[in-house]
């Protein structure tokens, strides 16, 4: 009889992990990947120097995507971390300066399916950001702030591929602000001014395609080698603002390389711990 049911058991065992293979929710797969590079960085900010800075750009992102409920299952959920830091020089070499900006969109995307291996993606995100630029040779206005938040649309194009027996998945992805918000000051205007004598006039402006014309694109390659996956990427990052007669452009073009990480993620309403027999730890 023992044996009987070791035998009833067995013949259960791939079903039960069908079933339980079935029952894992599209919604929960989470792709995750962290990214480390370094390129090249254009600095301009007439608030600082009438000149153009040029230097190293290092810069490091984190990215999770995955599906969500919306709209029978069709849209995806984006939230895309970056900060950089870049040391720049002018073209006489005579002056340095330092840059950073720390920037986190998240967003939403519809995707159409146009093939099994070919999908576009359209929607919209939310766009933060917040940095400085500092002039190493500056004494009366040393430093200029990067404050702004924009909604932005955003597209993507996924292709799946091989090259011979390798298979590949590649991204093109565009984010273009519409329509938000950024601080400056005013023409001649210093931060003492502003955040000392509390002259906040004009230093919060709304910004469109007319005065802020920027765009974030980014090419990626995710390529298996051995068990793990890696992702290539090159980023032109171009940020532009034209508001109270200041003009600043940051361009950014970087490489990058990332590790890709896909995981499962546990609904747990209670924070219970899991079971110790399903635990690393």
């Amino acid at each position: 009889m023992a044996r009987f049911r070791t035998f009833i058991c067995l013949l259960a065992f791939p079903v039960m992990l069908y079933a339980q293979a079935d029952s894992l929710e599209n919604h929960r797969y989470i792709t995750r990947v962290m990214s480390y590079g370094v390129g090249q960085a254009n600095v301009y900010d007439n608030y600082l120097s009438p000149q153009e800075y040029k230097g190293i750009d290092f810069r490091i992102s984190r990215e999770t995507i995955r599906m969500t409920n919306m709209f029978d299952g069709n849209v995806s959920v984006q939230n895309f971390f970056q900060t950089n830091l870049s040391y720049i020089h002018n073209r006489a070499n005579n002056n340095n300066t330092f840059a950073g900006l720390i920037n986190w969109n998240y967003g939403w995307h519809y995707q159409f399916h146009i093939s099994e291996s070919f999908k576009v993606l359209a929607g919209g995100l939310g766009d933060f950001n917040g940095g400085f630029v500092y002039n190493l040779r500056n004494t009366n206005n040393p430093a200029s702030a990067r404050a702004y938040i924009n909604l932005a649309a955003s597209g993507m194009l996924i292709w799946r591929t091989k090259i011979k027996s390798l298979p590949l998945i590649v991204r093109y992805q565009a984010n273009v602000p519409v329509a938000g918000v950024l601080f400056s000051p005013n023409y001649g205007q210093s931060y003492y001014e502003i955040f000392t004598l509390g002259n906040w006039s004009g230093v919060i402006n709304f910004t469109s395609l007319h005065n802020q014309p920027s765009i974030r694109q980014f090419f990626t390659v995710d390529v298996p080698i051995s068990r793990s996956r890696f992702r290539f990427s090159y980023l032109w990052d171009v940020q532009q603002s034209r508001v109270n007669r200041l003009k600043t452009h940051t361009y950014g073009y970087v490489f990058m390389v990332g590790v890709v990480r896909d995981l499962y993620r546990i609904r747990n309403k209670n924070s219970e711990l899991p079971q110790p027999a399903i635990r690393a730890y």
